[in-house]
Formats: C-alpha cells, sequence, structure tokens
C-alpha cells in the first residue's frame, strides 16, 4: 500500500504513472532512474510491499553532501506536479511467487488514486526474437483495450511498433497465439491483468542483452515522449554501477 511523506497523502487523480518491471538488463528502471533525476521529481512516499526483498541505501540521486545520506528502500514514489506525472521505482527483486501478489496490489493502488493512465517500461531478451523482429526495429509497444481508444491516433504518429503474437508453445506448429515477453518479469502480468481490469496501460519494451544496458536505457527514454527537452541527466548512484573498480593491487 501507499504510505505517504508527509502527514496526509497527495491527490494523484489524472495523473500519469511511470513504473519499470524488473527485467533483463534491468532496463526499465535504469530509464525510470533518468526521467526521476532530469526532471528533479521529489519524492512523496513508499510503496509498503512484503512482496520484494529488503534493501535500504543511500540517496541514489543525491546532488550534494547534505542530501548525499537520505536512505533510500526498495520501493519509493516520485511526483512532478506541473506535469501531473509521477514515477515508482522498484530497487530490488521478487520474493519467490509474490510477484503476481504485487500485480494484484498494485493495480489496486492504482484503481483508488484514478490515475489517467500507466506507462509500464521493461525489456526482452534478445536472443529469443524471430525473424520478424530481427529485421525491425528493437523497441515495442502493448496497448490495454481501453487505452488504445484515447491513444490509438497518437501511437501511429510516433510510428511505434506493436508487440506480435507468437505461438505460446514454440516447439508446436499448432499452438494458439498470445503475447510471449521473455524476460520480461512481470510485465505480462501486469498487461494481462489490467486488460482485464479496464486499466488504460501503455507497455513500452527493447529487446536487450545482459550487460552495460545504460545504452538500452537510454534509448528506451529516447523513444518514449516525455515532457522534458533537457538532456539527461545520470543520476549520482550510476558512478558505482559496475562496482568501484579492480583493487591496484592485484598488478
Amino acid at each position: 500500500m501507499f504510505v505517504p511523506c508527509g502527514e496526509s497523502g497527495p491527490d494523484l487523480s489524472g495523473c500519469t504513472l511511470l513504473l519499470p518491471a524488473v527485467s533483463v538488463g534491468n532496463v526499465g528502471q535504469l530509464a525510470i532512474d533518468l526521467i526521476i533525476s532530469t526532471l528533479n521529481m521529489s519524492k512523496i512516499g513508499y510503496f509498503y510491499t512484503d512482496c520484494l526483498v529488503p534493501m535500504v541505501g543511500n540517496n541514489p540521486y543525491a546532488t550534494a553532501e547534505e542530501n548525499s545520506t537520505e536512505l533510500s528502500i526498495n520501493t519509493e514514489v516520485y511526483s512532478l506536479p506541473s506535469r501531473k506525472l509521477v514515477a515508482l521505482q522498484l530497487r530490488s527483486i521478487f520474493i519467490k511467487y509474490k510477484s503476481s501478489s504485487f500485480c494484484e496490489k498494485l493495480l489496486s493502488w492504482v484503481k483508488s488514486s484514478s490515475f489517467a493512465r500507466v506507462i509500464v517500461l521493461s525489456s526482452s531478451h534478445s536472443y529469443q526474437r524471430n525473424d520478424l523482429q530481427l529485421r525491425s526495429t528493437p523497441f515495442r509497444y502493448l496497448l490495454t483495450p481501453c487505452m488504445q481508444d484515447s491513444a490509438q491516433n497518437e501511437i501511429q504518429s510516433l510510428n511505434w511498433q506493436e508487440m506480435e503474437k507468437t505461438p505460446c508453445i514454440p516447439e508446436m506448429s499448432d499452438s494458439d497465439y498470445c503475447v510471449r515477453i521473455p524476460g520480461g518479469g512481470i510485465t505480462r502480468t501486469l498487461y494481462q491483468e489490467s486488460c482485464s481490469k479496464e486499466i488504460p496501460m501503455a507497455v513500452l519494451l527493447k529487446f536487450v542483452s545482459e550487460g552495460d544496458n545504460i545504452p538500452d536505457a537510454l534509448g528506451l527514454v529516447e523513444y518514449l515522449p516525455t515532457p522534458s527537452t533537457l538532456p539527461w541527466k545520470i543520476p549520482s548512484s550510476w558512478k558505482l554501477l559496475f562496482g568501484s573498480g579492480l583493487p591496484p593491487a592485484l598488478f
């Protein structure tokens, strides 16, 4: 459930909610980091849940020594009221068998908060692309039925490509077709549950491989229409994304 930083919770009705899926390369989480850092979004609360591994760390968006010791936890909510934009950042993995429970609680909060729409940033294994996907852009989108009514014209103007349906069981030639997102974590569950609950949701993902996925995150946010013309601001926490380097004593 949502726990506000202040005594009373902010009015989130009519806002757009951005959130990542914990997926291959952590691309969605890196993209949310870029958006929060660049837009200088303010922390407004936490999403309390027992579905993710607990964690605590320093402020990932520290800009000075004074705010570098502020603590952050596994799920935090940030806001940019002037743009009616809210971002939920996830910083740890799901506890086994609890990802479905998290999706249920998250979508319940989306409903009760009256968000105007939800945008999920995700990724999928590039090595599992079919021939058509190999020959085209690495970006794909999905829209829930109620999102199609309001965003279809805008999507067409952006020239985005919809995620193709593939055989549910690839080894069977007569298998039914469905949306498969290998490596996408909770992406497919969120999409399917939002379809059934009539929640306006758009999923934007990129086919990627594990490694240095900073370029993938930059590509994803460049692909997403964002309310900023500023250059992307790299969060201070990214300095330690790959550790502190090899100790000189090794040589």
